[in-house]
């Protein structure tokens, strides 16, 4: 795909995560879960998932979700290698999101066209994600370099930048977050618990998602 498909593929990125406001960060250690949880997610009104590379389990469940649920928007996380961007493109992950910041990641999305939301925590990181002429960065671990108070800092310098904190983002101050104009959506992992997950009680995270998405909406009413 060409430089200029790539860039519109990335700047709309952020309005794209922005009607939902939420991207829920997965942990799957068995790859059958996946369709019921992202058919689950998408029943409570959220239809982007970040599945991570953090088990061995994640690049079948990214393949699992990107053949059966073709209306969830399914990306890989914690990629931390080009091996592991590689699989998770193969496998149909349609964004990469990762803790840090990789040039080598960076770019090779762009040639591809798939967005990417490096981690950044530092005027330095963002000032090479800006460089590179990407539209937003990952703010990670959010609540341990500054939360609310650090994006409000960080946004002056970088007017143009939108953020995806993540990192000790939930249900109590997820709102603290989303209304920042600089920030498109918050990431993390309280609607579909783990716990849940392994138990198979997907109807508990369709009514966590949608309390989520309810309470979003009724703010940007």
């Amino acid at each position: 795909m060409n430089a200029n498909n790539s860039s519109a593929s990335q700047s709309k990125f952020p309005e794209q995560i922005a009607i939902t406001g939420i991207v829920p960060v997965v942990a799957l250690d068995h790859a059958d879960n996946a369709v019921p949880l992202a058919k689950a997610l998408l029943a409570g009104g959220i239809n982007f998932m970040e599945i991570t590379f953090r088990t061995r389990a994640a690049a079948q469940a990214i393949a699992n979700v990107s053949h059966e649920v073709p209306d969830m928007h399914v990306g890989a996380g914690t990629v931390l290698t080009m091996t592991q961007c590689v699989q998770a493109l193969e496998n149909g992950a349609q964004f990469i999101v990762a803790p840090g910041f990789s040039a080598d990641i960076v770019r090779y999305c762009q040639e591809n066209g798939i967005p990417v939301v490096p981690g950044c925590a530092t005027p330095t990181e963002i000032t090479e994600c800006v460089r590179m002429g990407l539209s937003m960065v990952k703010f990670f671990p959010a609540k341990l370099y500054g939360g609310v108070s650090a994006i409000k800092a960080l946004h002056a310098p970088f007017p143009d930048l939108k953020f995806l904190p993540t990192g000790g983002v939930n249900s109590d101050n997820m709102e603290e977050y989303l209304k920042l104009s600089c920030v498109s959506a918050v990431g993390g992992s309280w609607v579909c618990p783990k716990d849940l997950i392994e138990d198979g009680r997907f109807a508990e995270i369709t009514a966590l998602s949608r309390e989520a998405t309810d309470r979003i909406r009724a703010r940007n009413a």
